[in-house]
């Protein structure tokens, strides 16, 4: 029964009660609004198919309270606004049942508290993003009620759904006339004395949030040079008591002055995020940034309503506006997707000017490129025999994987330290460079100049992995031979060699194995493009160099020095300390669950087949076992590469919101150059 009342508009028209108790009355509306929005029974089709004229009154009277409009076609007026004329049809034919609805609509506007559906919806109450995620996590699993006296609470009952705005907005201005016909009796002052303290509120807000340290000292100090945020409440106070008074002479000295300051602190609002590189950004201080971009626009909105000679349609789009507001606040996928575009843009500013040095554009610095990726080779040759030795101690799952990835940690921080480099650690580095390149691509120059930054990359990568590779295998060799011939034996034995064939042939897991490299590789340019992010928001590179203690402690020039390394080399300590610890302990991890995982790095299982190579012999090279681990060891150094890249490119186009026919336009540009000159992707240009 509850069900048909919540369909049937006789039914509906009945129970209209304005002496019910608040939440009846307020589960009546919702009731209303759902009839509204419902297709009809088919009971009811063949009844309402009589009625094709809204306007005309119906033969049997009253009993056509029942029914319902037909579900209009593609193109028509939408269904809710049909239903809605017919509503308007039957209770101008039936004043008993007007005055009723009325009513009720006037009690629970004389009940509710409006000023939160006005200043409060689609904002949060603390500048948070994950206080408002779990916010919206509530809202999505637990049940609301409409035993309340919030009217934005009640305004999330009566329209939760998206396609609400469409038909709010397609209601025309005679339906819109007609439907404040039944309101004409009863008072406006109330809800306009309801929007001006919502402004109040808003206004509040927005001066706390501009005042704050976190916003103010990232603001450009140009934009607040007129104290904008100061003198905001006061501005609007004015405005305040002009519309009070119904003052005409002085309200558009008032609002002048009011949007002009409006319009100041929407520019010191956007300036914040210029200072990106210079003072770091926090995802939650950019959720600061739009929720009070969202409050000046809610302010100009309310502003439009109640300076409207005739309010009802600026009240209508304001309604229709704010029905969009509710579900997107209901909504967790849309808080992540506008805040990912930020992080991505975090992660790839912070990574694009390291990555610039892994960039050669001329044979100096391609030869530059082989001597370093050569001395990283070098160091990984050592790596590897310490790798071995680990093995060998018999150490625990968790133990084994920790002091492997400290091996590998302290390899990459040697190199970094070096000025040496390891080929696997550029991509995620260079993507976000490349991506930075991608703003000038409008112009067909752009794009060429573009085009020649990849041919850079792709050769600068290449220099990388031959320089690693050229050393680091002669260098296991060497030291294997010269153990045989001190000792008698080499390092690393028969056993261990034939493991090494078995665990890095192409036939079995290795090419996933590096595939799931290339995303740590990748992740560890996050970690690091984060880290530095943090180190650069809380200014610790200015505490290094000017606080007190550690001036006592360094002396000022010390200091300073130690605050300019800290600043240029934190992002590469991370990257390679995480990088190391993650090649260590993720495979431990993910066998604990039953997950085995293991990682395969091109440079690293370059010298385990090179140890293998020197334990077996030279008859190792006429058994096929050992051309497969070969041909594994080319694709695992591809997806090492292409993995790590593709994923750190894809999160340097989302920073800079490259679109899909931009993306297009790139890549058949490489088609064609790859096409006319295939050898500027391997060989440096003269000159």
């Amino acid at each position: 029964m509850a069900r048909r009342q919540g369909w049937d508009l006789t039914a509906l028209l009945n129970a209209a009660h304005p002496q019910a108790p608040l939440a009846e009355r307020n589960l009546w509306l919702v009731r209303l609004i759902e009839w509204l929005r419902h297709a009809p029974l088919k009971d009811e089709r063949a009844k309402e198919d009589r009625v094709k004229d809204e306007r005309q009154p119906s033969s049997d009277g009253a009993s056509t309270a029942s029914t319902a409009p037909t579900t209009p076609a593609i193109g028509t007026t939408p269904l809710p606004v049909r239903r809605l004329k017919y509503l308007l049809n039957l209770l101008e034919r039936h004043p008993e049942h007007a005055k009723s609805f009325a009513a009720v609509i006037a009690s629970v506007w004389a009940e509710v508290d409006a000023i939160g559906l006005f200043a409060e919806v689609g904002f949060a109450p603390r500048m948070a993003l994950w206080g408002e995620f779990l916010g919206r996590l509530r809202r999505r699993l637990l049940p609301q009620t409409a035993d309340t006296r919030e009217l934005a609470e009640l305004f999330e009952l009566l329209f939760p759904h998206e396609s609400d705005e469409q038909w709010i907005n397609a209601v025309d201005d005679d339906l819109l006339r007609r439907l404040s016909l039944l309101f004409a009796d009863a008072p406006d002052g109330d809800w306009r004395e309801e929007m001006r303290a919502a402004i109040t509120v808003l206004v509040s807000a927005v001066r706390s949030a501009g005042l704050s340290g976190a916003l103010r000292v990232r603001m450009d100090p140009k934009r607040l040079a007129s104290r904008p945020f100061r003198n905001l409440a006061t501005a609007w106070e004015r405005v305040e008591q002009a519309l009070i008074e119904n003052d005409r002479a002085a309200l558009p000295g008032a609002l002048q002055f009011l949007r002009g300051l409006l319009d100041e602190c929407r520019a010191a609002v956007r300036s914040v995020p210029e200072h990106l590189e210079e003072h770091g950004v926090s995802v939650d201080l950019m959720f600061g940034v739009e929720q009070m971009q969202a409050r000046l626009r809610r302010v100009e909105d309310l502003l439009a309503v109640l300076l409207a000679d005739h309010p009802q349609r600026e009240l209508l789009r304001l309604v229709a506006g704010l029905v969009t507001v509710v579900h997107e606040r209901r909504s967790i996928r849309t808080l992540f997707a506008k805040h990912y575009s930020l992080l991505a843009r975090k992660v790839a500013e912070r990574s694009a000017e390291t990555g610039e040095h892994y960039i050669t554009r001329n044979r100096e610095e391609y030869g530059d490129m082989l001597r370093r990726a050569g001395g990283g080779g070098l160091v990984i040759a050592g790596t590897t025999f310490l790798k071995f030795a680990i093995m060998a101690i018999g150490l625990s799952a968790f133990w084994g994987g920790f002091w492997a990835g400290v091996n590998y940690a302290a390899s990459f921080v040697l190199i970094l330290l070096l000025h040496w480099t390891v080929a696997t650690k550029q991509p995620a580095m260079t993507a976000p460079a490349l991506a930075d390149k991608l703003r000038h691509i409008d112009s067909d120059a752009g794009l060429q100049s573009f085009v020649d930054e990849v041919a850079h990359l792709f050769r600068s990568q290449t220099a990388g992995i031959i320089g690693n590779l050229a050393l680091a295998a002669p260098m296991v060799l060497v030291v294997q031979l010269a153990a045989w011939l001190a000792l008698g034996r080499p390092l690393v034995g028969a056993e261990e060699a034939k493991h090494v064939l078995h665990s890095l042939t192409v036939l079995g897991p290795s090419l996933l194995f590096a595939a799931f490299t290339g995303v740590l590789l990748f992740a560890s340019s996050l970690i690091a493009g984060w880290v530095e992010n943090w180190f650069v928001f809380h200014r610790l590179d200015s505490a290094i160099a000017w606080n007190p203690r550690i001036v006592a402690a360094l002396g000022m020039n010390r200091a300073r020095r130690w605050s300019r390394w800290w600043r240029d080399n934190i992002s590469g300590l991370t990257a390679n300390i995480s990088l190391g610890l993650m090649l260590g302990l993720v495979p431990a991890l993910l066998g604990f669950f039953g997950l085995p995982i293991e990682v395969r790095h091109v440079t690293l299982s370059t010298g385990q087949l090179a140890a293998a190579a020197g334990a077996l012999g030279w008859d190792v090279l006429k058994h096929w076992p050992f051309w497969l681990c070969v041909i594994s060891i080319l694709g695992t150094g591809v997806l090492n590469v292409g993995v790590s890249f593709f994923l750190a490119f894809k999160v340097a186009l989302r920073s800079r919101g490259i679109r899909l026919a931009d993306q297009k336009r790139v890549r058949a540009a490489i088609w064609a150059r790859m096409r006319r000159q295939p050898m500027s992707f391997l060989v440096p240009p003269k000159g």
